[in-house]
């Protein structure tokens, strides 16, 4: 019997060779919902958990591209996020980033959280997909400041940034709804020179990602 299945992303454009593969019905064994949330964590805070709402799923998979602190990743490389965090929901104190959970105002340990970090427990779920676990961060503007960028090194010391992977991640564990994020890198944190991305490779490695997932799960 097939499960029901969510795929998110944040814009159409990431995962539209795998829309199309559902529309010619090469997908046939699960049922797949798709839901575009939009951009950001506020939009897809919101969106996921109407959705959720609406129905109960077996999994519910982000698929999105994401800058890479981590030059050992090549352009293109597809990798699942173990553990994120929204890394702006924070303050510059003393020449310093400080959390909230540095701050005391929020305990590190407090659910959804556990250690400050919002983590996947679903360990079955990232060792069948066979790909590189990381630690990513979330933020509300991109990262282009090295000040900024160097911060979040220090205290995150993540391999991916992104715009919507921590609402994913609270949400689901608050819903307790078993969850994947997976990402392809599409550029390199602080290089603003679009040539230098690769969006096409990057959608195209993750499509091929998400269609094997699926078909796996």
């Amino acid at each position: 019997m097939g499960k029901n299945i969510l795929v998110a992303a944040a814009t159409a454009k990431e995962i539209n060779p795998f829309i199309q593969s559902i529309r010619k019905g090469q997908l046939s064994k699960n049922s797949i919902d798709v839901l575009i949330s939009g951009i950001g964590l506020t939009a897809s805070t919101y969106h996921l958990t109407k959705q959720l709402s609406l129905k109960k799923y077996d999994l519910v998979i982000q698929a999105g591209v994401a800058g890479s602190f981590d030059r050992k990743f090549p352009l293109g490389a597809v990798v699942a996020v173990k553990q994120d965090a929204i890394a702006d929901q924070s303050v510059i104190e003393l020449k310093k980033l400080k959390t909230l959970f540095d701050l005391k105002l929020v305990p590190q340990d407090q659910h959804p959280y556990k250690k400050g970090w919002l983590m996947n427990p679903n360990n079955g779920i990232l060792k069948k997909i066979k790909l590189k676990t990381v630690k990513g961060i979330s933020v509300n503007q991109i990262s282009t400041s090295k000040q900024m960028i160097k911060f979040y090194r220090d205290v995150f010391d993540p391999a991916t940034e992104s715009m919507e992977g921590a609402a994913l991640h609270y949400v689901c564990l608050m819903e307790k709804v078993p969850f994947v994020q997976i990402r392809a890198i599409s550029n390199y944190i602080g290089e603003r020179n679009k040539k230098k991305w690769d969006m096409n490779e990057s959608i195209a490695n993750l499509n091929v990602a998400l269609t094997t997932l699926i078909n796996n799960y």
